[in-house]
């Protein structure tokens, strides 16, 4: 056998530039899916992370049963185990403590329904970067008796700086929630749902306002990694009381966005599907071209007394060696690509850039740089490339020697 293998790969540099057109239809193969997969990853990445960064963490931890009864007297109260369990947590990065209800914003003649947030004002800001939205006034301090709008509630209710907004609501266990707050700073949410309705006050004014001292509605947390979401929600499930508190993953909490990212990665399926089968043409071909040049030399071999068998093995191993030299080739040439497309993401422009920003989603293009699609994707390609290796097995089985030898 090891002679079979020294015979191959003697044989595959015999012809240096046959063999490097055959690695390098490989090369451009493994490089380009490499290359869409990333694309496509690290848009659904970016997504995601902006997604969660605006509004609802990566994972939320609310009472038991508020998610289906979203109702201020089933709130929680922050306390030292629940704090604890969570800090302990290795993939938890960030918890922002929250309280949220509705509430009848009012200013002059002007009225509507409004989503108040009370938040605590250094934590919101270092998850969701509120102070970089702000297009007029400031940035509110914990405690402080001032509000925060959306810039289209803000044109709708015909409010400007220090303007007065008035909010009339129920408060916890059926008191009356009524205040009035100087509007301090108005905002762009870049999510035209939000925009048109959400009121941020800081946490302990929205508590007072709703009577609601030390309750909140929810614990937003961030984590490290993204990837971390699944192990975290289930060693937080086994860790936390089911009749005290409810663990949702942004996925249960957004289910339109996991289903926007799913059509779009059906789509991008397809799109590589496209892509391997093109792929496969073009290997298959440079496979039956190697194939049919060499055919001469396949017959002078079986006719000197070379069985066929050992003949349609070593051109195994030599469609082997070439297909692992491709391929290793366009790992470590798409590595740097990769590599600095993660770091430095394509920026779109114009009209794209525009329609993306409604949505909430920076318009970039990120490249993901992670292990799991690296695999895959070099699988499928091997998987092509020993496919094509069954045609030289084929008509070596099918040589006629003399007739081979006469070309």
């Amino acid at each position: 056998m090891r002679e079979y293998i020294k015979l191959a790969w003697r044989n595959i540099w015999r012809n240096k530039r046959r063999t490097l057109i055959t690695a390098a239809s490989i090369f451009f193969a493994i490089f380009f899916a490499l290359i869409m997969r990333s694309l496509q990853l690290g848009s659904y990445s970016n997504m995601i992370d902006n997604a969660v960064k605006l509004y609802s963490g990566h994972i939320q931890i609310h009472a038991s049963g508020y998610w289906e009864n979203k109702s201020i007297n089933n709130t929680l109260v922050e306390n030292e185990d629940l704090m604890k369990t969570l800090r302990d947590n290795e993939h938890i990065k960030q918890i922002v403590p929250r309280l949220e209800s509705f509430a009848l914003g009012s200013s002059g003649p002007q009225t509507k329904g409004v989503l108040v947030m009370g938040v605590d004002p250094p934590k919101q800001n270092s998850m969701s970067k509120l102070s970089e939205k702000l297009v007029e006034g400031e940035y509110f301090q914990p405690g402080e008796q001032a509000t925060i709008i959306g810039e289209t509630l803000s044109e709708y209710l015909q409010l400007g700086i220090n303007d007065t907004l008035v909010l009339l609501g129920q408060g916890y266990h059926g008191a009356t929630a009524a205040g009035k707050y100087p509007v301090k700073g108005i905002v762009k949410i870049p999510k035209p749902d939000l925009d048109n309705k959400l009121v941020y006050l800081p946490l302990q004014t929205g508590q007072q306002m709703y009577m609601a001292s030390s309750r909140l509605t929810t614990l937003a947390i961030n984590l490290h990694d993204h990837r971390d979401i699944d192990e975290t929600v289930t060693q937080l499930r086994e860790s936390l009381s089911d009749n005290q508190y409810e663990v949702k993953s942004w996925r249960e909490i957004m289910p339109e966005l996991v289903q926007q990212i799913q059509s779009d990665n059906a789509s991008g399926w397809i799109l590589l599907a496209i892509l391997y089968l093109i792929i496969a043409f073009g290997v298959f071909g440079t496979v039956m071209m190697m194939i049919t040049e060499r055919k001469r030399e396949f017959g002078v071999m079986i006719a000197v007394g070379m069985h066929k068998s050992k003949l349609a093995l070593i051109v195994t191993f030599e469609m082997i060696f070439i297909g692992l030299l491709g391929l290793a080739a366009g790992i470590i040439g798409s590595m740097p690509v990769i590599l600095y497309f993660h770091y430095n993401p394509i920026r779109l422009g114009g009209e794209v850039a525009e329609s993306i920003e409604t949505f909430g989603i920076e318009p970039i293009m990120p490249m993901a740089w992670q292990a799991d699609f690296y695999l895959n994707q070099t699988l499928i390609v091997a998987v092509i490339v020993f496919v094509s290796v069954l045609y030289p097995i084929y008509s070596i089985t099918r040589i006629k020697a003399v007739r081979a030898m006469r070309g």
